[in-house]
């Protein structure tokens, strides 16, 4: 069931939290859930189990959640897999028990997809919090393509930013990776690649908190190797991956020897990452009282 609000039919959004000791940062995030005021959230929040006080703010805020459980699992996206399973709703995401959205951020989502039902998948611009939750860096929208992204640009999708239709993540298997401890959203950006664009929106919607107990900054280097054997089984079912494959391979160790990085990064890499060319999808933008595709050049 969709409502009306600021005169529009607005669906139904299911965000999820997964979260194990966190009781330092997820009542902020609570926070910035519950004052988007977003006349059709389904919220659900699963506990890992969590023995630091987490369960405690869980209860003091349960009245404004949907539903939530709290038992083992097997790490975050296993949490969500039980999440995701549990919601309904017809535009889904998730928001970690450190990071926030921004003001109005469900309101962008919700409205980008009642008035563009041709997209599936969209994200916002890339922001940075500080670890006490101050909107610290706005990155310029991003722009992205299969091809690209397989070849190693523009590999970090902002997940706080990223939303997506049910529609798509059953096309995609209705499953998040629940094997690998970091970079499954990788995983699955891969496979909504199979089947969707993902449109940028020039707004703000979610943004990642630098902490120091942040799991994706303090393994970075397990995370790229993930997001590098995920590519690889990807570069096993596409006509062009065996030519993929062996530029992937060149760029690594261009990369990897310092006389040769910054040649390969000038005159190959960093044209991978300009924001302009035909494969990409054009830009969301809100103009005058809608949304609206901009294609001129950013």
């Amino acid at each position: 069931m969709c409502v009306r609000y600021a005169q529009r039919v607005l669906p139904k959004i299911s965000l999820v939290t997964p979260v194990f000791n966190a009781a330092k940062y997820i009542e902020q995030t609570f926070q910035s859930v519950f004052a988007q005021k977003y006349p059709n959230l389904e919220y659900f929040v699963v506990d890992g189990g969590s023995t630091d006080g987490t369960l405690d703010i869980i209860r003091k805020y349960e009245s404004q959640i949907t539903g939530w459980i709290s038992e083992p699992d097997k790490g975050m996206y296993d949490a969500l897999n039980k999440g995701f399973a549990r919601t309904t709703g017809e535009v889904m995401g998730w928001i970690s028990a450190t990071d926030l959205l921004q003001s109005g951020g469900l309101a962008v989502v919700g409205s980008v997809f009642e008035t563009l039902p041709e997209v599936e998948w969209i994200t916002g611009r890339p922001t940075w919090l500080s670890e006490e939750g101050m909107t610290a860096r706005i990155n310029a929208p991003a722009r992205w393509s299969r091809y690209r992204f397989l070849a190693g640009a523009n590999r970090h999708i902002q997940q706080e930013s990223t939303y997506w239709r049910r529609s798509l993540w059953e096309k995609a298997g209705a499953h998040m990776d629940a094997s690998c401890r970091n970079g499954a959203d990788f995983e699955l950006w891969i496979r909504f690649f199979r089947h969707a664009k993902l449109y940028p929106v020039d707004a703000l919607i979610g943004g990642f908190r630098g902490h120091g107990d942040s799991l994706g900054l303090n393994y970075l280097e397990e995370v790229h190797r993930a997001h590098d054997r995920y590519i690889e089984e990807e570069l096993k079912n596409v006509a062009w991956g065996r030519s993929l494959h062996y530029f992937r391979r060149v760029s690594n160790f261009m990369q990897a020897t310092p006389k040769l990085r910054w040649f390969w990064k000038r005159l190959v890499m960093n044209p991978l990452y300009q924001r302009r060319g035909k494969d990409f999808p054009p830009v969301i933008r809100y103009q005058t009282d809608r949304w609206k595709f901009w294609t001129d050049p950013l």
